[in-house]
C-alpha cells in the first residue's frame, strides 16, 4: 500500500484555502495552480467560460501525457470557488481535526479534491508508476449553480471516465446517481392601493402567493428520487401600500426525468390555478439547470474506483446523492463521471472541517485509481 506525504499535503492545503477564492473571483487562485500544474508537466489552457459568466478567468484545464499505451484516458474535477466568507482563512488542527478558527469557512470544499489530484500526479511521478492519458480539470463558479461546468468548452474532454472530488463522504464514497434540476420563478401580480385609505381598491399579492402556495401538498421530499423545495419569497414594499408583485423561487430535482416534469408541472399548474382562483396573475419562468445522470455499478468509472478502494483497503459506499455537481455537465458532454467523497464536514458553514486522515486518504484514492487505470 502506498503511503501518502502528510506533511506536503498539509502545507498545500493549507497554502490554497488561503487564497481569496470568491465565485467568479478566482483568478489568482487559477493563476498559482495553472502554475503547479505546469510544475508537474501539463499543458495548461483557460476556457472562455469566465467571459460568458462576467468572471475574472474561466476554468483551467491540463493535460499530461501517458507512459503506457492503451491505458484508460482519466479526468480529475474539482473546483476552485468556495462560498462565503473564504477570505482571511486561518487553519487549525484539533484532535484530529483541520478547521478554520471559527470566523469563516476552511475551504474543504472543494480544496480537500484540488489537493488529491495535485498529490496523486506527484506520488505517480515519484514512483515512476505506469500511467495512461491524464487530463485536470479545475472549474470557476460551481457554487451556487455548478455554473461553471455549464459554460466549459466541451470540445476539450478528452477522457474515458472522469472522477469529480466534491462530496462529504469518507475516501471510498462513490456517488453514481445525481438528480437534473429545474428552477421555477413564478411573479405573482395583484393591484396596489393604499393601504389604509382603500386597501378594497387592491389585490394584495402576498395574499394570493400565500393562499396559492398553501394549495401545494406535494413538496420536500416526493419519493426516493424526487424533492421539491419553495426557497425565496419576496414582495411588498410598504405596510402602507397593498403589494401588487410577489416573486417565488423553488427548485424541483429527481433522478428520473418523467418524475421531474411531472413534478415540475404539478407545481406550476397547482401555484397558477391558486393565484387567478384568488383574483391574481401569475408569470412562470423554467429554468432547466441540468440533466440527471446514473451510472451502472459495474461500468468501467465505477469498476477504477472500486479497485482502488481494494488496493488501500478503504471500506467502498457506492451510492447515490441528492444534490448537483460538475458532474452533472461532465456526464451530459459525454465522459461517464462519478462523484468521489474526500470526507469534506459541515461545508459552507464557519463550523466546516475535514479530518487529516480522510485529506490524506483522498490522495491514495486517486492515486489507485490512477494506478488501475494503467492496468
Amino acid at each position: 500500500m502506498a503511503e501518502a506525504n502528510k506533511e506536503r499535503i498539509f502545507d498545500e492545503f493549507v497554502e490554497l484555502v488561503s487564497v481569496p477564492c470568491h465565485t467568479l473571483k478566482e483568478r489568482q487562485v487559477f493563476e498559482l495552480l495553472q502554475q503547479k500544474l505546469k510544475d508537474l508537466g501539463f499543458v495548461t489552457q483557460e476556457d472562455d467560460a469566465g467571459k460568458e459568466l462576467g468572471g475574472e478567468c474561466g476554468n483551467l484545464w491540463g493535460w499530461l501525457p501517458g507512459n503506457k499505451v492503451g491505458a484508460t484516458r482519466v479526468l480529475l474535477t474539482a473546483h476552485m470557488d468556495c462560498v462565503e466568507p473564504c477570505e482571511g482563512i486561518k487553519v487549525v488542527k484539533k484532535d484530529g481535526k483541520i478547521l478554520s478558527d471559527g470566523t469563516t469557512i476552511l475551504g474543504s470544499d472543494d480544496k480537500s479534491g484540488v489537493v488529491a489530484i495535485l498529490e496523486a500526479v506527484r506520488m505517480l511521478q515519484e514512483t515512476k508508476a505506469e500511467h495512461g492519458d491524464i487530463q485536470v480539470l479545475f472549474t470557476i463558479a460551481e457554487e451556487g449553480g455548478v455554473n461553471g461546468s455549464r459554460c466549459m468548452d466541451k470540445s476539450l474532454l478528452h477522457a474515458d471516465v472522469g472522477y469529480a472530488l466534491d462530496s462529504e463522504g469518507h475516501p471510498g464514497e462513490i456517488v453514481t446517481a445525481a438528480p437534473g434540476q429545474d428552477r421555477v420563478h413564478f411573479k405573482v401580480h395583484g393591484k396596489t392601493a393604499h393601504g389604509g385609505l382603500a386597501p378594497e381598491k387592491g389585490i394584495n399579492a402576498i395574499l394570493v402567493a400565500a393562499k396559492a402556495l398553501a394549495g401545494v401538498e406535494k413538496y420536500a421530499r416526493i419519493d426516493e428520487e424526487t424533492t421539491c423545495n419553495i426557497g425565496v419569497i419576496h414582495g411588498g414594499l410598504a405596510t402602507n401600500i397593498v403589494p401588487d408583485l410577489v416573486e417565488i423561487q423553488s427548485d424541483v430535482r429527481s433522478r428520473n426525468l418523467d418524475k421531474l416534469a411531472a413534478q415540475r408541472d404539478y407545481l406550476v399548474n397547482t401555484v397558477t390555478a391558486g393565484v387567478v382562483a384568488n383574483g391574481g396573475k401569475v408569470d412562470v419562468e423554467i429554468i432547466h439547470k441540468y440533466q440527471p445522470f446514473d451510472l451502472s455499478h459495474d461500468s468501467d468509472v465505477v469498476t477504477l474506483a472500486l479497485e482502488s478502494c481494494k488496493a488501500n483497503g478503504f471500506t467502498p459506499d457506492v451510492t447515490v446523492t441528492g444534490g448537483g455537481s460538475d458532474a452533472n455537465f461532465i456526464n451530459a458532454y459525454g465522459v461517464p463521471c462519478v462523484i468521489l467523497g474526500t470526507g469534506m464536514s459541515e461545508v459552507h458553514t464557519v463550523d466546516e472541517f475535514i479530518l487529516e486522515e480522510d485529506l490524506y486518504n483522498s490522495v491514495l484514492m486517486v492515486y489507485g485509481i490512477l494506478q488501475a487505470a494503467a492496468k
